[in-house]
């Protein structure tokens, strides 16, 4: 169970999310986060973002969705990573950061994916948080290409989620919201309106 305040979550409500996954030669399980990991082993960020009541996802070229985020680069820490992917990849500004989880990861390849990442132990920290457009996806040469950055209601992330087969993501999507929801200050914006 996760302590949210007054509210709990069990971890039997999300089973693909906290269920084991793999990722070819890597294996993850997601942890909910009582303290951010040992900083030399975080080598990926991602970010459930949100503006006001939406849910902003990302439809890459290939057609799927995802979830804003990637890999860190030399020296960068991971809250300057989370701002970058979102320049990159959702022409977002990042306004609020709640860490949320992370996958705790094992690689059996024989070398780290980039050669400045932590191998065979990573950590891929993912958090919530408010953000606000200002432009257009930069799309860097060599990474995904982002088509449309999308805002929806909860369900709809959800189901698009689903309906790729991403029930992990869409389970992420869920956390965050239930987890914001149960925030005091949430609770509170929402009866003042």
């Amino acid at each position: 169970m996760i302590s949210t305040g007054e509210n709990l979550i069990s971890k039997s409500d999300f089973p693909h999310l906290f269920g084991p996954t793999s990722w070819g030669a890597v294996t993850c399980e997601f942890k909910y986060l009582n303290e951010i990991p040992p900083l030399n082993l975080i080598s990926n960020v991602n970010l459930v973002p949100f503006i006001e009541d939406l849910w902003l996802m990302l439809r890459i070229q290939t057609g799927e969705w995802e979830v804003p985020g990637g890999t860190l680069e030399p020296e960068e820490t991971y809250s300057d990573a989370i701002r970058r992917e979102l320049i990159e990849e959702a022409g977002a500004r990042l306004i609020t950061y709640e860490p949320l989880g992370a996958w705790h990861c094992f690689s059996t390849a024989p070398k780290p994916y980039r050669s400045h990442l932590p191998h065979p132990e990573f950590y891929r920290i993912v958090g919530y948080g408010a953000v606000e457009i200002t432009g257009n996806p930069e799309n860097p040469v060599g990474s995904e290409q982002v088509a449309s950055v999308e805002l929806v209601p909860i369900e709809e992330a959800v189901r698009r989620f689903q309906d790729i087969n991403r029930f992990e993501l869409a389970e992420l999507y869920q956390l965050a919201a239930r987890v914001r929801e149960s925030k005091p200050e949430n609770r509170r914006e929402r009866a003042n309106q």
